[in-house]
């Protein structure tokens, strides 16, 4: 069995400002699990543990639904969280640009992964980078209102030209990602 995913992987340029903003908001010292930022991403699909012999499956049914859409353009928006920026569990960053585009794509995706009995995610795509999350209540009312200073970020827009199918290993010092597959769009 293999745990996998599939995600939009981020250019290392991004990387470096990801790290910045995780720093601001580690200013609350809350208790949160900051993703590391090398393993940030744009998921797409996660499908859990899948038997070795599906892995070419899905990346067909992956290239089949990405073959219908041209390369993206992205930028990185304002921190946020879910539920709410007041009661943060899931801290992230926003993407704008090309959304409605990315949305048919993963709305494409989660029709031909039930089809192939991975069931649709059940709420609204709503594409984000997940910074960290939250563990406890300890320092989070700090964390909202830093959140709620945070000024959007400035970064250049990033071009998005294929989809990774991942595989993540779990370990008592985090998760390793490694691409398995690169699905080209278009």
């Amino acid at each position: 069995m293999i745990r996998a995913f599939l995600a939009i992987e981020l250019p290392e340029a991004l990387r470096v400002g990801l790290a910045q903003v995780q720093e601001e908001l580690k200013r609350s010292r809350a208790d949160v699990r900051w993703v590391p930022v090398g393993n940030i991403h744009l998921t797409l699909k996660f499908f859990g543990n899948v038997p070795d012999d599906e892995i070419e499956t899905l990346a067909q049914a992956a290239r089949e639904a990405a073959a219908e859409s041209a390369p993206l353009q992205l930028k990185a928006t304002g921190a946020g969280a879910f539920p709410s920026p007041q009661a943060p569990r899931v801290v992230w960053l926003g993407l704008r640009g090309d959304v409605v585009p990315l949305t048919q794509l993963f709305y494409r995706l989660e029709k031909a992964f039930a089809a192939l009995g991975y069931p649709p995610e059940g709420r609204a795509f709503n594409p984000h980078l997940t910074l960290g999350r939250v563990k406890s209540p300890a320092n989070r009312e700090k964390l909202a209102r830093l959140l709620e200073k945070m000024p959007p970020v400035d970064w250049p827009p990033f071009e998005v030209k294929e989809l990774i199918l991942f595989q993540s290993v779990l370990s008592p010092k985090g998760s390793t990602y490694t691409p398995l597959r690169v699905i080209p769009l278009g």
